[in-house]
C-alpha cells in the first residue's frame, strides 16, 4: 500500500506544478487567451482526478501491466499539457 501512496503523492506533486506554471505563463503573457488558459487548467485538474482515481482501483491480475498503462498514459497527458502550455506564448 505504501506504493500507492507514494505514486499519489507524485501525481499530486506533477499536478500541482504544472498549474502554477500555467497560472503563471498567463500571468507573464499578456496577450494569452483566457479560455485556453482554462481550458489548461481544467485539464491539469481533470488529469489529477482521473489518475488518483486510477490508482485508488488497480486491476486484479495484471498488475504490471495496469501500472505499465497507466504511467503511459499519464505521460502522454503531461506531454499534450505541456504542449498546451508552449501555445500560450
Amino acid at each position: 500500500m505504501a506504493k500507492r501512496r507514494e505514486l499519489k503523492k507524485k501525481v499530486n506533486y506533477i499536478a500541482s506544478e504544472l498549474f502554477v506554471e500555467c497560472l503563471l505563463q498567463a500571468k507573464c503573457t499578456p496577450d494569452a487567451d483566457r479560455e485556453k488558459v482554462d481550458k489548461l487548467l481544467s485539464d491539469i485538474l481533470d488529469l489529477q482526478n482521473e489518475f488518483l482515481a486510477r490508482i485508488s482501483h488497480t486491476e486484479p491480475g495484471n498488475v504490471k501491466g495496469f501500472y505499465k498503462k497507466l504511467h503511459s498514459d499519464f505521460n502522454n497527458q503531461v506531454e499534450n499539457i505541456i504542449a498546451g502550455m508552449s501555445e500560450l506564448n
